[in-house]
């Protein structure tokens, strides 16, 4: 901790610190199946380098390192040709195991022809890219959950956006799972119940909220006394699932909402989520879809919301604390786990730890704050500027 001393009064510092040059071990999430099954190759850039991810005809995804070995064309400009994916330079074909399986010039493939080839996981309709400095390979224990409400007819498909934000590494978007206050500020719900719990690779939230009745633009309902359950986890440190009930939802879910990122440098990354929505019953597929995009245009102001702060604050390492703002520290720690050796995890990274919020004293603060726009018919959102 960092502290100075102007007028005889000490007063904090903040220690911005160094965004980690080291990207995260674990399952990255580089977008939904459908989009990369189109016959076409794709070129993402993210850990630092550019990939190139592709599909042939056994429907396989496959995601290599984009520059050809040979003379370093970009495969991503090539041509998906059968199951391989053809240079644009001089058409050397890869394999998506990352060997070279044909050289239409030569009488013979080069035995050190091979690129890296990317371990992948196919799952819930997306698409995952494993990630690991060392090089090790994901075992069964902390891979990606299945959703198994996904695929059923009873349910819409993906509602899927994807935005890139410059100038802010990924933690700050980790940081928001301990955040209770800031649902309050900048997402214009009030949580009447707030716990976290660490454990191993995943991370959970666990909220029961209320809109504002002050906040009529942002709040879906007008029945202020409804109360909202959320249920979202982290597992591994790119990758939440979040269920998603409404006060008469009983014990189904009505949406899950998947908010995932991959790096593209130590100050940018990509920021991907979706929503797939329960179909009331007699509704059409057509309706469904529309009701799902309502919802997912939702989801989407509480992200520009988040990342309008992201962009313009500053990196923190010693956070000031009150009680109330919930265990950032102890998250931070979880999180180090997925940025350090295996062999240099420790037993406070991985242990169990619980933390609930008392949110008595904010609730009582926040009425009285919506009490007082609602009488003076104050909206709490911000006019937009003229």
């Amino acid at each position: 901790m960092s502290s100075t001393t102007t007028n005889s009064e000490e007063v904090r510092v903040i220690e911005a610190g160094e965004p980690p040059t080291r990207f995260a071990r674990g399952w990255h999430c580089l977008g939904l199946l459908r989009d990369f099954r189109d016959g076409q190759p794709h070129q993402i850039s993210a850990f630092g380098t550019e990939l190139v991810v592709f599909a042939g005809e056994n429907r396989k995804v496959n995601v290599l390192n984009a520059f050809c070995p040979h003379m370093g064309g970009n495969l991503a400009l090539g041509t998906v040709k059968d199951d391989t994916i053809a240079c644009p330079f001089h058409d050397w074909r890869w394999r998506g195991d990352g060997r070279c399986a044909e050289i239409p010039y030569a009488r013979r493939v080069p035995p050190l022809a091979r690129t890296k080839s990317w371990t992948t996981l196919e799952r819930n309709g997306q698409l995952y890219v494993w990630h690991d400095p060392q090089g090790s390979m994901p075992t069964d224990e902390i891979t990606i959950p299945e959703i198994a409400r996904y695929g059923d007819p009873g349910w819409t498909d993906w509602t899927w956006k994807t935005l890139k934000v410059d100038g802010a590494n990924c933690r700050e978007l980790v940081d928001n799972v301990v955040d209770m206050a800031h649902f309050f500020y900048v997402h214009y719900s009030m949580p009447q119940y707030f716990r976290n719990v660490f454990e191993g690779h995943v991370a959970t939230q666990v909220m029961r909220s209320k809109p504002r009745a002050d906040a009529l633009d942002v709040t879906i309902s007008t029945n202020y006394d409804q109360e909202g359950r959320s249920d979202a986890s982290y597992f591994g440190p790119s990758y939440m699932i979040d269920k998603l009930w409404s006060g008469s939802d009983g014990n189904e879910p009505s949406m899950i909402l998947v908010n995932c990122h991959y790096p593209v440098s130590p100050t940018s990354f990509v920021l991907q989520y979706g929503v797939i929505v329960k179909k009331p019953e007699g509704v059409s597929d057509e309706v469904a879809d529309e009701m799902a995009a309502g919802v997912s245009a939702g989801v989407a102001i509480g992200f520009e919301q988040d990342v309008e702060i992201w962009k313009n604050k500053s990196s923190i390492d010693n956070p000031l604390l009150s009680e109330e703002d919930g265990p950032v520290y102890q998250l931070r720690r979880w999180y180090q786990q997925f940025y350090v050796d295996v062999e240099a995890i420790e037993p406070e990274m991985i242990n169990r730890f619980e933390y609930e919020i008392d949110t008595e004293r904010a609730l009582a603060s926040w009425q009285e704050e919506i009490d007082a726009n609602v009488a003076a018919g104050r909206s709490a959102i911000p006019a937009p500027a003229s």
